[in-house]
């Protein structure tokens, strides 16, 4: 998760998010070198006087810088499209929930079990656990199966809610009246925090989000638990 003195994004704890994490590089690289350029090109415009009489009125030129921004533009749509499919993507999921936001805390329902929802609020100061985070920790978690893809439909019931987790590569909005899918897999145990990502109101940042990966055996052990 991030911490104080974080500049970067968050380490990437799913195969989507290692595939944002490697276009946000191959894209800053491209940034990177065009202005490296530019700044190059006005620093010698700037430091001499000398120039060549058919630098004005060139074709080759002219080609040269309208060719060349597409051929950049192509570089970054390609692989800007591929991750755009494999976030859409999801391809029989193994779980499905079904995460409905309310003002202010969420709703699970695994929807692949009879009777086995719950609601999610975030813990209050004075009854956090020591060595959990504030305003992030959840009184419920929810528990997913590490190494299997799960279909997340997002919903909400009374206004626009977001539901986000940056380590996880998901941001959706929970529109009322309308489901939205994504899906998500952590090949690793692990907790993985979020937030509400849309101002839905004064409770807004009292939403937190709490992801819990954990081993198939060990997921099977919580759903006889739960169930």
């Amino acid at each position: 998760m991030a911490n104080p003195m974080h500049l970067g994004l968050q380490d990437a704890m799913s195969p989507l998010m290692e595939e944002l994490l490697y276009f946000h590089d191959h894209t800053l690289m491209i940034i990177f070198l065009i202005s490296m350029f530019v700044l190059y090109t006005i620093s010698v415009l700037l430091l001499t006087n000398l120039y060549h009489t058919n630098a004005t009125d060139v074709q080759e030129m002219e080609m040269i810088w309208t060719i060349l921004p597409a051929l950049i533009l192509i570089t970054i749509a390609l692989p800007s499209l591929r991750t755009l499919y494999l976030m859409d993507e999801t391809t029989n999921p193994c779980l499905t929930i079904k995460v409905i936001g309310h003002q202010w805390y969420w709703t699970y329902e695994y929807t692949d079990f009879s009777q086995l929802e719950f609601d999610s609020y975030m813990l209050p100061t004075q009854d956090l656990p020591q060595g959990h985070f504030r305003l992030l920790e959840v009184d419920h978690r929810m528990i997913v199966p590490t190494n299997s893809s799960t279909r997340t439909l997002i919903t909400a019931e009374d206004v626009l809610h977001s539901w986000a987790v940056p380590s996880l590569g998901i941001k959706m909005d929970a529109v009322p009246g309308r489901l939205n899918q994504t899906s998500l897999t952590s090949p690793n145990p692990g907790i993985f925090y979020g937030q509400c990502s849309e101002i839905c109101g004064a409770n807004h940042s009292f939403m937190p989000i709490v992801v819990e990966a954990v081993p198939m055996q060990h997921f099977q052990s919580w759903l006889k638990t739960n169930s």
